[in-house]
């Protein structure tokens, strides 16, 4: 099977399984595309960093930056179709009985069974992706400081302000640029 077939297959995977928005495509990304030996965990950091940083849906983003990375502008077109395929099947086929159908206690009941698998979901891969941004020395668990103060200030800044998150991802860019060379 050839790679594109194969970029195609794994995103149209996660665009099907990814219930809860873009973020919780995380642990599909690192079972299919860093087990399977595509990404390492560094770029998978990389792709997460430049997908929520570009206008556009995060699942998108995601699959065209990977697309791009392994097998060119094809390679992004093909990771593009098999993420969003899915969806747009899914929502042409259910769309109108699901509003039809929102208000009914079974249809309520799956939808509450389903947030907290959405919530695990991104925890697991946040919880990944933390590891690996602050303690980058494989099986050490000795913080990266500067880049522990970053997450704290940014955090601090996102929390007690009314700074636009744009702007933190902008100045986090400069200042790593600057001093984390």
């Amino acid at each position: 099977m050839g790679l594109l077939l194969r970029l195609f297959l794994i995103f149209a995977k996660i665009g099907l399984f990814t219930i809860g928005g873009g973020l919780a495509m995380l642990p599909l990304v690192q079972q299919e595309l860093i087990a399977g030996g595509y990404m390492s965990l560094r770029e998978s950091i990389d792709m997460l960093a430049i997908s929520q940083m570009t206008p556009g849906p995060f699942a998108v983003n995601a699959a065209t930056f990977s697309g791009m990375r392994l097998a060119g502008v094809w390679g992004a077109v093909s990771a593009t179709l098999g993420v969003i395929l899915p969806s747009l099947v899914i929502c042409l086929l259910v769309a109108k009985r699901f509003f039809a159908s929102l208000g009914k206690p079974q249809v309520r009941a799956v939808l509450n069974g389903i947030k907290p698998v959405v919530f695990a979901l991104i925890l697991s891969g946040m919880l990944e992706i933390c590891r690996e941004a602050f303690f980058p020395t494989a099986g050490k668990w000795t913080p990266d400081v500067p880049v522990v103060a970053i997450a704290v200030v940014t955090t601090l800044l996102l929390v007690k302000t009314k700074l636009s998150p744009a702007l933190l991802v902008l100045g986090c860019g400069v200042v790593g640029a600057v001093f984390l060379q």
